[in-house]
């Protein structure tokens, strides 16, 4: 898959979350297989005023390449200030613009998933963006739509490939559904027909290497974006690539075998973080890695709370080695939440063509991470 200059050898895209895809979750996906990696989001403004924990999120490792970035932005003046630092600094091989957060604390200031009902203010963010790039790929993420009443993702899909993207991807769910539901591949297949030369990403729903081989013989899309799909489940990376080049996919590890992966991520966060905050951030990760397999609550209950590497290496140690029930394999790890009431701005649905600037309170430092 070409992602304009980049060439990208299994069609895959590690779709960013807030607390999450860092550097050091990054590094261990990118470990089992070819893909583009994407950064945790980050506020185009925060960037723009100097944030030191913005500019930590912003970060890669030395041996990261491509180093690919997702930008939230609500107002052309700061994203193309944001693009002209990352480009001028060559810190980045790849921008993708964040359309498709659902957050409450983004979509209120018109941020997100709200943006493309905008069309004008869409278009002038994505055009700032492709502009400043130069020839840094621009791609954007989005959502169906606010909900079903206020679908927007084939008129941006036409917007964004007029004003240049290298891609888009599409979550087949609206702002409204959050995670609840089933993802709608029918409108990943509404929009490569709508976007004929642009690459089309779909997302939503891939549990296993299955799915994604499905999605892409359903829907015709070019490759898939994962999220949730792979928390707990970084061997995904590995077990996609298999499957996208007609290679029999091996099963899912043994707890056995996942016990050295864990114990890997756990020790990059620290490295990264320091032991105090990184282990802390490891914390949530536990219970996605032990998802679906027969272990007992109470060690699952400790490694929630450990306080140190020692005891992490303490508490693996007793793990039984056990297969992942083939009924398990499918399990679904991360948010569920939803439908939910979308939070908008005042009178936000009033005028689709309205040009305003959104409420750049959407990019505050606090919006880096999601």
């Amino acid at each position: 898959m070409k992602i304009g200059p980049l060439d990208v050898p299994t069609p895959v895209v590690l779709a960013p979350m807030a607390g999450v895809t860092n550097a050091p979750f990054r590094r261990l996906c990118r470990s089992f297989g070819g893909g583009l990696y994407v950064s945790e989001m980050i506020s185009a403004r925060a960037l723009c005023e100097g944030s030191e924990k913005t500019d930590k999120l912003a970060s890669f490792a030395p041996d990261e390449s491509p180093r690919s970035l997702q930008l939230a932005a609500v107002d052309p003046l700061f994203v193309g200030r944001a693009v002209e630092i990352l480009v001028s600094q060559n810190r980045v091989d790849h921008l993708d613009l964040n359309f498709g957060c659902p957050v409450r604390k983004v979509t209120r200031h018109g941020g997100g998933g709200a943006l493309p009902y905008k069309r004008k203010l869409f278009r002038a963010v994505v055009q700032a963006a492709v502009q400043a790039a130069g020839a840094v790929p621009v791609t954007v993420k989005m959502r169906v739509g606010i909900d079903d009443q206020h679908l927007t993702y084939l008129e941006a899909g036409r917007i964004a490939a007029d004003c240049g993207v290298a891609a888009i991807a599409l979550h087949g769910r609206t702002v409204q559904q959050l995670y609840g539901g089933a993802a709608d591949w029918t409108t990943i297949t509404r929009l490569k027909k709508a976007v004929p030369d642009v690459p089309i990403l779909g997302n939503g729903d891939i549990w296993e290497a299955a799915d994604a081989v499905r999605m892409m013989d359903q829907t015709g899309c070019d490759g898939v974006v994962i999220g949730r799909g792979c928390l707990g489940r970084p061997w995904i990376f590995g077990q996609l690539q298999a499957a996208l080049t007609g290679l029999p996919v091996p099963d899912p590890p043994t707890l056995g075998q996942v016990v050295p992966m864990m114990t890997d991520h756990a020790e990059q966060l620290v490295s990264w973080f320091g032991e105090h905050k990184g282990i802390r951030e490891f914390r949530k990760h536990t219970a996605w890695y032990l998802k679906g397999y027969p272990t007992g609550g109470e060690v699952r209950g400790r490694l929630g709370q450990v306080e140190s590497l020692r005891e992490l290496a303490e508490l693996l140690f007793d793990l039984p080695d056990v297969e992942l029930p083939t009924f398990n394999w499918r399990a679904q790890r991360g948010h569920t939440r939803g439908p939910q009431v979308v939070a908008l701005p005042d009178g936000w649905l009033e005028d689709p063509d309205d040009d305003r600037t959104a409420d750049t309170d959407a990019e505050t430092e606090d919006a880096s991470g999601g």
